[in-house]
């Protein structure tokens, strides 16, 4: 692995894009991209993989540009596993040859980074970053920042606590998967119902839900059981705020939502990846990756087009970079 200035090119590989439009039609490969230039509170890693979120191919349609990195070349990708090969003379938590993962920009809308994780190489605030779990393969660390830190944080934000139950629409997928998890083995849940198409049911009752929901042949807000708190990873708050209970909360990850459920974006912390750590090295949470994954680096637009099937169970991570 590359770890000295001299073994750092100047130019990387990266998949870019240089307008707005259909990620699947504007993404391009392109070798000669200058390798990002190190701030002094960051680190450079060599990206080993990366994990696909639905926000990069929102971002490239421009729904966000007001407040978006300007064009015109921009490296999509928010999580990324690799290897430390570079350190920021501010930084005091990592040194080079460390393995580390996360989700590279701490506000996910304002200003993301112009070359993301789909890059071989990026640079990276130290804050937003934390050791890969020992038990973990790159793979399966890319999967993670992005969408457990949601997961947690919109749990905080609905005030969810040991003892309550809970909901989760969208439960096979990358941030229902882990809610499930995390509300199960960290913080305590009564009772955890989840919805998934008919074939994804036996993979909620592994993840640990009670009340499997197959949303294809029931209404769960027609359900006489209602929920503390109800998890909305899929757009449908309106439906949500009748399954919830009176003095319940609604948390939605796709904003804006029906009032009262709360809409939540992340902020990125390297701090509760490290505090979730035990969680994931004793294996009581588990990454969920979509069977096709890892896609290679070169059959990134076709890992797009799958992830916009809206079909992927878990995550879908690209892998190896480049």
């Amino acid at each position: 692995m590359a770890n000295t200035k001299s073994s750092i090119p100047s130019h990387i590989k990266a998949w870019v894009y240089s307008e707005y439009g259909n990620i699947e039609e504007v993404l391009k490969f392109d070798e000669n991209v200058p390798t990002p230039h190190l701030k002094e509170d960051q680190v450079l890693i060599k990206a080993v993989a990366a994990a696909l979120n639905p926000v990069d191919y929102k971002r490239a349609l421009g729904h966000f540009k007001d407040i978006d990195s300007p064009l015109p070349k921009t490296a999509p990708g928010y999580d990324v596993a690799g290897v430390v090969v570079r350190v920021g003379n501010q930084v005091k938590k990592f040194q080079v040859g460390d393995e580390v993962y996360g989700d590279v920009n701490e506000v996910t809308l304002d200003h993301p980074m112009t070359i993301g994780s789909l890059a071989e190489y990026t640079a990276v605030e130290e804050k937003v970053l934390a050791q890969k779990p020992s038990n973990l393969g790159f793979v399966e660390a890319a999967s993670l920042p992005l969408a457990i830190i949601t997961a947690y944080q919109g749990l905080e934000t609905a005030e969810f606590s040991a003892g309550k139950s809970i909901l989760v629409l969208g439960g096979a997928g990358g941030v229902g998967s882990l809610v499930i998890q995390i509300a199960k083995h960290v913080l305590g849940a009564s009772k955890i119902a989840a919805t998934a198409s008919t074939a994804k049911l036996e993979l909620l009752r592994n993840l640990g839900a009670d009340l499997p929901i197959d949303y294809t042949k029931e209404n769960f807000e027609e359900f006489p059981e209602k929920f503390d708190v109800v998890y909305d990873a899929v757009g449908q708050s309106e439906r949500a705020l009748k399954a919830v209970k009176e003095e319940g909360k609604v948390v939605t990850i796709l904003p804006p939502g029906t009032p009262p459920a709360i809409p939540f974006l992340l902020t990125s912390d390297g701090a509760l990846l490290e505090k979730l750590r035990p969680y994931l090295e004793s294996g009581k949470v588990k990454p969920i990756l979509d069977p096709k994954s890892p896609f290679p680096f070169s059959h990134t637009v076709e890992a797009f087009s799958y992830l916009k099937t809206n079909r992927a169970t878990g995550k879908v991570v690209i892998h190896p970079i480049p």
